[in-house]
């Protein structure tokens, strides 16, 4: 089966993604789909320089995801013309590369997407898990892996969905708002759940 995971920015998505990948889950990032779109000389980043000009470019030509990140968290309308750019190269992609796994022999596929839900994607995966994490620690979280500002952090959080939204959503919460012990664990368990055959879902957390 296809896990989604997915929950709101410095929720720690990746975290948990990685704590799958212990338990033997083969994990596809939206995220590293999303910078293999933009490679140098693609089309989608030859479409993204038309539309925000060269300065979202680094000095050897790549994407500078900070600059570009500056421009559209701060406008809801760039943020909406990035996402009409880039977001069907990243569903193609993410379709193909979950329909190749899907032809294999895997206990658990889990597809790691930030945007799940605002990119209506969730018809890519059998179910969904939320990783979900107390408001104040997200900001710290951001701000401290992001180098921003609490008012720059607050906006980023703030153009997304409200994880109360995607908790309602979702078939599976994960709490990251302790330890990574705890963390892992729930992981844990939720894996051994998941990788069993003929399981239903149901929603836990």
């Amino acid at each position: 089966m296809v896990l989604g995971l997915t929950g709101g920015i410095a929720s720690g998505k990746s975290l948990v993604a990685a704590c799958f990948e212990e338990q033997g889950a083969i994990v596809v990032s939206a995220d590293v789909l999303a910078r293999e779109v933009v490679n140098p000389g693609s089309p989608v980043l030859d479409e993204l320089v038309k539309t925000f000009g060269l300065e979202i470019l680094t000095e050897q030509g790549s994407l500078n995801r900070e600059a570009l990140g500056r421009r559209v968290f701060a406008d809801s309308s760039a943020r909406s013309l990035l996402e009409k750019i880039t977001h069907p190269a990243i569903a193609h992609l993410a379709e193909c590369r979950l329909a190749t796994l899907r032809s294999t022999t895997h206990d658990l596929i889990v597809y790691e997407a930030p945007l799940l839900f605002e990119a209506g994607a969730e018809n890519r995966v059998d179910q969904v898990l939320v990783v979900l994490v107390d408001p104040q620690v997200q900001v710290e979280r951001l701000c401290l892996r992001d180098r921003l500002s609490t008012t720059e952090a607050r906006q980023r959080i703030s153009a997304q969905w409200p994880q109360t939204d995607k908790v309602k959503r979702a078939d599976f919460v994960i709490d990251n708002s302790c330890s990574l012990e705890q963390t892992r664990a729930s992981v844990v368990a939720l894996y051994a759940y998941l990788a069993k055959p003929g399981r239903p879902g149901v929603s836990i957390s």
